[in-house]
């Protein structure tokens, strides 16, 4: 699956996934792909390893679902994972698949919730899509440019409902925080600054090696160039690695890039620098550690606007009790955002504080 270029792989999905598309029935358009068995729409979640236990945890909640299938590529993960998440909450074990196509081919399937490494997250969505079902995926919606507008395209030409796992956007502290940012709570808003300040620890070094027994390590590269097995190229560490993930940037700093943008009202920037490194330690890791980058935004007035983005893993300070949030700057105060549910606003040279929420 590896020996061709990402590229090639995604333009070829469309002739490779044609079949498995002919005769869904679309969940969008017609009850009739999942009424049945209680009225209750049908889930696979691809990749039960970290954020995919959260996916198993949310869908678990919802009355009008259930979870059908589970599908990873590492079969040492399926027994702890059933028995923790199904069998201890008297839940009806899903079955299990180690290839997502046969997820794709299944047509008592509607809904494919993508928790995989990022390197998988478009194509995993296109075939999908293509498979007639809706589907919900991890953030970062794409690896590259290129994957995310094929995405988007194949998602309109299916039809289908796709959902970027952006869920800050569904915060009520945050909606308000945007609104209040629009009511000109601190003036007209000219920049913002995202933090991520992440403790990091060294991953350190770790050799080629045998691929473990029941690691289907060959459909986990997927459409990623062909490499040797080694573990810090593998489970989270691939984080750090440029041919599956972005580092800090891609992995939390994603929501908090996403809200400053989002309160600047900002869409494509006319201008970006960016400096970065590695730094403190000598490990695997591919992608820099620190990374400081400004972006300048066009506006409709006579000033633009401007957003800086930092990431750095070891000991720093905070901003105004933020190491993972946003601040906004405006003609009459600032903002900080510091939580997933919380915000506060100071007013004047001063700083008075002005309109907040708390957390809850």
């Amino acid at each position: 699956m590896s020996d061709v270029t990402r590229r090639d792989f995604v333009k070829s999905s469309a002739a490779i996934s044609a079949g498995a598309a002919v005769g869904i029935c679309a969940l969008k358009n017609s009850t009739a792909a999942w009424a049945g068995a209680n009225d209750k729409l049908r889930v696979a979640v691809l990749g039960i390893r970290g954020r995919g236990g959260s996916h198993i945890n949310g869908f678990q909640h919802q009355d009008n679902v259930e979870i059908v299938t589970l599908c990873d590529i590492d079969e040492n993960l399926f027994e702890k994972r059933l028995k923790e998440d199904f069998d201890d909450r008297n839940i009806k074990r899903p079955k299990v698949e180690t290839d997502l196509r046969n997820v794709m081919d299944d047509k008592d399937i509607d809904i494919v919730s993508i928790a995989t490494p990022n390197h998988w997250h478009s194509l995993a969505a296109i075939w999908a899509c293509q498979a007639g079902k809706d589907v919900y995926v991890e953030k970062p919606i794409s690896h590259n440019v290129f994957e995310g507008r094929r995405l988007v395209e194949i998602a309109r030409e299916n039809d289908r409902i796709v959902q970027h796992g952006t869920q800050i956007r569904s915060s009520e502290g945050i909606r308000e925080a945007i609104q209040k940012l629009n009511e000109g709570v601190i003036g007209d808003v000219y920049m913002a600054r995202g933090l991520c300040y992440r403790w990091r620890p060294t991953i350190g070094h770790t050799p080629v090696s045998e691929v473990p027994a029941g690691v289907h390590y060959d459909t986990w590269l997927g459409p990623a160039p062909e490499s040797p097995f080694s573990e810090n190229r593998f489970h989270y560490n691939w984080h750090y690695m440029w041919d599956y993930g972005n580092g800090d940037i891609g992995n939390q700093g994603v929501h908090q890039m996403d809200v400053a943008r989002w309160g600047l009202g900002v869409t494509l920037p006319k201008k970006v620098l960016s400096g970065s490194g590695m730094f403190i330690y000598d490990d695997d890791k591919e992608v820099p550690n620190v990374i400081s980058t400004t972006f300048e935004f066009p506006d409709d007035g006579p000033r633009g606007k401007m957003l800086v983005f930092d990431t750095r893993p070891y000991y720093t300070n905070d901003e105004k009790g933020a190491k993972v949030g946003v601040l906004f700057y405006g003609s009459e105060g600032y903002m900080v955002i510091d939580s997933y549910n919380h915000y506060q606003t100071y007013l004047g040279k001063d700083e008075e504080m002005g309109p907040g929420r708390d957390e809850g």
